[in-house]
């Protein structure tokens, strides 16, 4: 042992070039091992097939207005390629809406209080909890969602699809023709449905494709045959495909040498695998990071309870469940209120709530309410871990490994 000791020493001294390129050696297999260990596969093993005339209709009916009650709003109006699948909005903007991105700013519309979440990998193996706040989730023996026990499907992606279209803001709007339709139950919902699967019925285009995906006549369509082709397309069209990072890990390929500290530093120093793990770089629970609140947030006044919204457990509140990775460098901006433009910042605030926080120009209540969610972050793994400048770029640079493109543009066609 003393022995190969001296030679390696001996080498070092001879050619440095040798040690280092050891030492890097050393440092790939390292990060593919973490990677591996914390639940990383090929991107093959996370995919569920769909039939193609479904998935074909199911880009359809996300791309049409006429899914929602006023056919103001389609859901690619908020899912788009040019903001990485999501609308490049701090907050949402839903019914009455126009153009895209800041476009349905300036133009007005509803404000939907929570940052568009991107689709990448929804609906795929494993990816069974859906939602910021994880309002739709299933367990070993059922689904939980706002439809209690009445979930219209056993397929988590599929019961998620059925909200939008009856949400007050975010597509069915809100004025006083549609005051019988705002009460969010499950009875008024289906009244919404049916108004909406009739439009799909009568389409001669759509009713057609849709009916002969599901092999039943356009007079026996309902709207879970909707929901269920556009769940279809989305487990399809963004579901995970190899990175340059599957392509390091499971192919011997190349990344900088940046991105390799940087993925060391995301397995060791700065513990970003606590939460970021498994195939998704979710563990699909939730936690706590005091980032700024911007807009009035889900309960009012600038405040967000997140999970606790749920399950109205005390403990639950402030929690959010954990974003996948991939393509977040696309998903600008960041954080559940959209407080964070930047990547690199939202880096930051996970170990450095402080530093994007004036409470000279807090009033006291939302003073008190930071105090308690800083009070959560302080429970959570990466609390207490201090990274420097360099060691967030090179974070950065490893995230940015977990870039690709979908299958299908996506466009709103009518």
């Amino acid at each position: 042992m003393k022995f190969a000791t001296r030679a390696v020493f001996s080498l070092c001294l001879v050619g440095g070039s040798i040690c280092s390129a050891g030492a890097d050696d050393l440092r790939s297999r390292t990060l593919r091992n973490a990677a591996i260990t914390n639940g990383l596969i090929p991107a093959e093993g996370t995919h569920v097939s769909a039939p193609e005339p479904l998935i074909q209709v199911g880009k359809k009916l996300f791309e049409s207005r006429l899914l929602s009650l006023a056919e103001d709003t389609a859901c690619a109006s908020c899912h788009l390629d040019k903001f990485g699948s999501a609308d490049g909005l701090p907050i949402a903007i839903g019914t009455e809406g126009e153009g895209i991105g800041a476009e349905r700013v300036i133009r007005g519309g509803d404000i939907i209080p929570r940052n568009v979440l991107p689709l990448w990998g929804r609906g795929s193996k494993g990816f069974d909890v859906l939602f910021w706040d994880g309002k739709v989730k299933q367990t070993d023996s059922s689904i939980h969602s706002q439809f209690g026990d009445e979930a219209p499907s056993e397929d988590p992606l599929t019961v998620a699809v059925h909200l939008p279209p009856v949400e007050i803001g975010e597509m069915l709007i809100d004025n006083k023709s549609t005051l019988e339709l705002q009460t969010e139950t499950v009875e008024t919902a289906n009244s919404v449905y049916e108004v909406l699967i009739e439009r799909v019925r009568e389409d001669p285009e759509l009713g057609v494709a849709l009916a002969t995906a599901q092999e039943v006549s356009v007079a026996k369509l309902e709207f879970s045959h909707a929901a269920e082709a556009i769940a279809a397309f989305i487990r399809t069209n963004f579901r995970v495909k190899p990175t340059r990072l599957h392509d390091f890990v499971f192919r011997d390929g190349v990344l900088t040498p940046q991105a390799i500290k940087g993925g060391l530093i995301f397995y060791g120093k700065g513990n970003c695998v606590a939460c970021h793990n498994g195939p998704y770089f979710s563990d699909m629970e939730f936690h706590a990071i005091a980032s700024p609140q911007i807009g009035f947030g889900k309960n009012g006044f600038g405040v967000d309870y997140g999970r606790f919204n749920v399950t109205l457990d005390v403990s639950d509140r402030y929690l959010f469940r954990t974003p996948p990775l991939y393509n977040v460098a696309k998903t600008a901006p960041y954080m559940h209120s959209g407080s964070l433009p930047d990547l690199e910042d939202a880096i930051r605030t996970h170990y450095d709530p402080l530093l994007f926080t004036n409470p000279e120009g807090m009033t006291s209540l939302e003073r008190v309410d930071f105090y308690d969610r800083l009070k959560a972050w302080s429970q959570e793994s990466i609390s207490g871990i201090v990274l420097d400048d360099d060691e967030i770029t090179a974070v950065l640079r490893f995230l940015t490994t977990l870039n690709y493109e979908s299958d299908q543009p996506i466009e709103v066609v009518d």
